[in-house]
Parts: C-alpha cells; structure tokens; sequence
C-alpha cells in the first residue's frame, strides 16, 4: 500500500499563513501539518509516500517524499493534482490525503482494510465541530447521505438542512487501481476546462451518479482537524 499527498496548492482562505510557504506546513500543535500526516501514515505501517507539489515545492524537499510535481498548481483543482500520481494510482492501492488535515493512524489503519475499491472516512460526529468553527455549521458543510449497509448516495451538494448531513467527508480516502480507472471514466466524458477544475467531492457523486462501482464509508471516531482558515487554528486547539 502507498499514500499521496495532495499538497499542490496554495491554500489562499488561510491568507499570512500561507503567504510564504504551503499549507501543509502550518505549524499545529508544534509540528507541521505534513509531520503530523506521515507520522500518521507511517505509523499505519505504509512505507512509500509521495506528495503532490506546486506552491513553493522547494520548502518540501527536506522531507525525503517521493515528488509528484503539478506545474499547473494555480490553474488546476485537486482532481487534476492526484492525476500526476496516475502510475502509483493505476498499480497500486494507494491511501490518499488532504495535505491541510490533522488525523489518527487509527483512521488509516481503518481505511487500509475496508471494503471496496473505493473507501472513504468520514465524521459522524461532524456536527459540533462545524458548529464551533462556522457558528451556522450550514455555511460550509455539504451533502452527506449512506445507504443502509454504508455506502455513499449522496455527497458535495448544498444542504437546506443538517437532516441531509449524516456525516462530513475528511479529505481521507483508499483507492485501489480499479477505483481510479472509475474516476478515469467519468473524467473521460468531461471537457478539458471541466476535468481540470473538478473538485474531489464532485467526482465521487459523478461516480455515484454512474452507478458502476459503490462507494464504501469508514466513520472516524477519533480527534481530527481541517484547516481552511486562520480561525480554525484558533478553534481546533492551537
């Protein structure tokens, strides 16, 4: 099993923070976010990580990953970043993460053996962390709805209510080489302009939407953080 790293991107919403040097390397609770993240992944027993690169690549050097490099950074979504890992993603299951989350091994060693060739983790208890970094956990929250034996029916639309919220998607997925020829699918039938702004959550309810292959859920019940501005430094215990 390898992991990738999506760290390609600036992350403008945390402004000062990531005016010199990408958003993985926020410091949080004394290390970076990307210490944190291969200390997890590590600790989870995977031994090849990779790391999607753009902004400021040359801060990330030091750490020893293996380098997907996207010069496209400021013009291309997530979707398009991962695509530059399309070697690993096409021989291998591969663990893949948000390079702007705080999590457990636990988590990963759960993803590592759940079903499917698509899993994915999620926060159940998602409810009081929105709420404590948003005020109105609806600002920012999206669509989120299991079937009864826990795959996905529904994920990345604007919810009316918390009632369409059964969970929040962590940035945190497996995918096994079958899974990413899904994902290459459902990209094929898009134009350049839409493949290469396609964000994650809108390309697994494509795939939903295709009905091809399912995709499965792992619930974390374990502390994490995303950080998507300054504040949630603030709220999540900096």
């Amino acid at each position: 099993m390898n992991a990738i790293i999506l760290a390609a991107g600036r992350g403008n919403r945390m402004k000062n923070y990531t005016e010199n040097s990408p958003k993985c390397l926020i410091n949080f609770q004394g290390k970076a976010l990307l210490e944190w993240q291969i200390e997890a992944l590590r600790g989870a027993g995977i031994k090849r990580i990779a790391i999607v690169t753009g902004y400021r690549r040359e801060l990330i050097a030091s750490y020893g990953l293996i380098e997907f490099y996207n010069d496209k950074w400021a013009e291309t979504e997530m979707v398009a970043s991962l695509e530059r890992g399309d070697q690993w993603l096409r021989s291998s299951p591969c663990i893949v993460s948000y390079s702007d989350i705080w999590y457990n091994k636990r988590i990963v060693h759960n993803l590592l053996t759940a079903n499917g060739d698509i899993a994915i983790a999620y926060d159940p208890n998602w409810l009081r962390l929105w709420t404590a970094r948003f005020g109105d956990p609806l600002l920012d929250a999206e669509s989120f709805r299991l079937s009864p034996n826990g795959t996905l029916l529904e994920i990345g639309n604007k919810p009316s209510s918390v009632n369409e919220i059964e969970g929040q998607y962590m940035g945190l997925f497996k995918i096994t080489p079958s899974g990413w020829n899904e994902i290459q699918i459902v990209r094929s039938n898009m134009s350049l302009q839409d493949r290469t702004n396609l964000q994650m959550t809108c390309t697994l309810q494509k795939v939903i939407e295709a009905n091809r292959i399912p995709i499965h859920s792992v619930a974390c019940h374990y502390k994490w953080a995303e950080f998507d501005s300054p504040t949630d430094l603030t709220c999540l215990g900096q």
